[in-house]
């Protein structure tokens, strides 16, 4: 009878809960996951910056289209990195996945880039934009300024994937956007000059219940973007993060520093020597990277030059052919002469013995 009675209980119960649910449904309220899903999908549509859409034009459509502006554009804009490395992966196509902004493009054609980049939401610089309580083109400043701090310390440890670097750090933080929309009052992110990386990141677990990182890599692989990739991003803040995370988190922490903000110099140092970079190598790179950031005029003219196409030119300069530079480079030697191509065309050169030159005469290489 006991047990009729507890049966008997259960199915009403479980129908007091049906009841429930039907009735939220009745009165719109999200069901739950509802709102993760939502801000997930409003991630993918994270606005484009105008200008990346204009260049993004006009590359794809020129008489030749021109592909190493066109990744450069890519690889300057979140939004657009975040939609190509999507699309890209999208089916699983290509083995271990696609995680460089040249293979993406390479799979997707010019003609897949301009139809992401046409159809994609945008904004302009300093534009107010009501759905997005962080900023967009704040989080493309600090997305930015990881990336060139990444770039440095892949060139000072030897890294050898620079386009996956690039990818991962331009993308790090994509979890922050997922929070900010599941909480918009939060205000944490603000407080970048008084507390450290690692305290914010605590605030969240402590205060929401997840932190940005986690986030990241969960959506990172709801876009079945490689696991490396997805690895990266989940783990650049943890203390024993190796690898491809590690370059991540110390990327993040000078990016933090070069801004004036809050970092752990313990912190930073031990992550620092995990990858291989000593305490002279970091000096050099805090001391440096604020200089290569800032106007060059004064010491030389203005390189149009992006950093890809100096490494193909300094390896120009030391003697070695085609094959060799896209070896060093792990790059197709179709991308090294499609860079080659565009140096041309921004210095004026007719050749690569006078690419050479100029580059020199100048102080870029």
């Amino acid at each position: 009878m006991v047990c009729g009675m507890a049966s008997t209980t259960t199915q009403s119960s479980g129908r007091v809960a049906a009841s429930e649910a039907a009735a939220r449904n009745a009165r719109g309220a999200p069901a739950p996951g509802s709102r993760l899903a939502e801000a997930f999908e409003a991630v993918e549509r994270f606005p484009v910056l105008i200008e990346s859409r204009e260049r993004v034009i006009a590359a794809a459509t020129a008489e030749t289209a021109r592909v190493g502006d066109l990744i450069e554009t890519v690889e300057a804009d979140v939004a657009l990195s975040i939609s190509v490395l999507r699309f890209a992966n999208r089916g699983g196509m290509t083995a271990g996945g696609v995680a460089g902004i040249p293979d993406a493009v390479d799979v997707l054609k010019p003609s897949g880039v301009l139809a992401i980049a046409g159809t994609a939401p945008s904004f302009d610089f300093f534009e107010p934009n009501s759905a997005w309580e962080l900023k967009p083109e704040r989080f493309r400043v600090h997305a930015l300024a990881t990336q060139r701090a990444a770039d440095q310390i892949g060139r000072a440890v030897g890294w050898p994937e620079r386009d996956e670097l690039a990818a991962a750090a331009l993308l790090h933080d994509i979890g922050r956007l997922v929070i900010s929309r599941l909480h918009p009052g939060y205000k944490v992110y603000f407080d970048a000059a008084s507390r450290t990386p690692e305290q914010r990141l605590r605030d969240e677990r402590e205060q929401l219940g997840i932190d940005h990182s986690l986030v990241g890599g969960v959506l990172a692989r709801r876009w079945n973007l490689p696991q490396r990739l997805a690895v990266a991003i989940e783990r650049h803040h943890a203390e024993d993060a190796e690898g491809l995370a590690a370059m991540i988190g110390v990327a993040d922490m000078v990016a933090h520093y070069t801004n004036g903000e809050a970092i752990s110099p313990e912190r930073l140092t031990a992550a620092s020597e995990r990858i291989g970079l000593g305490p002279d190598g970091l000096r050099d790179l805090l001391y440096e990277l604020p200089l290569s950031a800032s106007d060059s005029s004064r010491i030389s003219e203005p390189c149009p030059l992006s950093a890809r196409e100096l490494d193909v030119l300094r390896h120009l300069s030391e003697g070695m052919v085609y094959k060799q530079i896209a070896t060093e480079m792990h790059l197709s030697v179709s991308t090294i002469r499609t860079h080659l191509h565009n140096v041309y065309g921004k210095i004026g050169a007719v050749d690569r013995a006078q690419a050479v030159l100029i580059a020199r005469d100048r102080g870029w290489i």
